[in-house]
């Protein structure tokens, strides 16, 4: 099989478990070079290193919380230092706090932080990444198909920034065109990771409104990055993959 990104660098955001490891791992075995982020678990990020490694091609971890547009800023240039180019980043990088709307016991304070990291962290790392692009960089972006469709009650104020994050794509789609740069959002349905787990009472819920009536893998998520990923995407700017097992069917 040709590896379709030889040659190319890649940075993941929350790149150390869930979805955003499977991505590292699929660009990896598609030949790039992938930069990961951490902001707690330093092993789980060294062992994701290793993987990535392992598959014959160069990889770090960088330490960086996605709530402080500092941080992000300081990831995007270290990576470019680091391996000498940008080609494509990946924002997976995200949190789930949820609540339902006039609740006295809200906890206002993780929902500040939930929107820094899932819109002000998307915004600061594409803002970063951009000018270090060629023609044929490639932005991607994890949202949810709770964007779209709030199918439950009590997260109102999550899909509020996957709906952001999905708006933004349009925009920078817009702006980045002219230089051959693509941006792209996917959003996954409900994936069995360890921020939403299979096994549990809402996970059957969400199941049964599923076409398949099962839940999706990070696997499958990664695959639909790493085809965007991709020079086979190169028309492809500005869209919305949903990778949902049919939840908005």
């Amino acid at each position: 099989m040709t590896k379709r990104l030889v040659g190319k660098v890649a940075l993941v955001t929350g790149g150390s478990r869930g979805m955003g490891a499977a991505i590292a791992r699929a660009l990896a075995a598609d030949g790039a070079d992938v930069a990961i982020s951490y902001v707690a678990s330093a092993d789980k990020a060294l062992a994701v290193v290793r993987e990535l490694e392992a598959k014959g091609v160069r990889a770090a971890a960088f330490k960086a919380d996605q709530a402080a547009a500092t941080e992000v800023e300081a990831l995007v240039e270290a990576v470019a230092e680091r391996f000498g180019r940008l080609d494509i980043l990946v924002n997976s990088a995200g949190v789930a706090v949820g609540g339902v709307v006039g609740d006295p016991a809200t906890d206002f304070a993780a929902l500040d932080r939930q929107f820094r990291v899932n819109v002000g962290g998307v915004a600061a790392a594409v803002r970063a990444a951009a000018p270090l692009m060629g023609e044929g960089g490639r932005i991607i972006s994890i949202g949810s198909t709770v964007g779209e469709r709030v199918i439950l009650p009590g997260l109102s104020d999550y899909a509020a920034t996957k709906a952001a994050v999905a708006a933004y794509t349009r925009g920078w789609a817009r702006d980045l065109g002219p230089r051959g740069i693509t941006v792209n959002v996917v959003e996954p349905g409900p994936v069995d990771t360890d921020m939403n787990p299979d096994g549990t009472e809402f996970a059957a819920t969400l199941k049964a409104a599923t076409a398949l009536g099962r839940y999706g893998k990070p696997e499958e998520i990664a695959s639909a990055v790493a085809f965007l990923a991709s020079p086979q995407a190169a028309f492809i700017t500005g869209a919305t993959l949903n990778v949902d097992g049919g939840l908005l069917a």
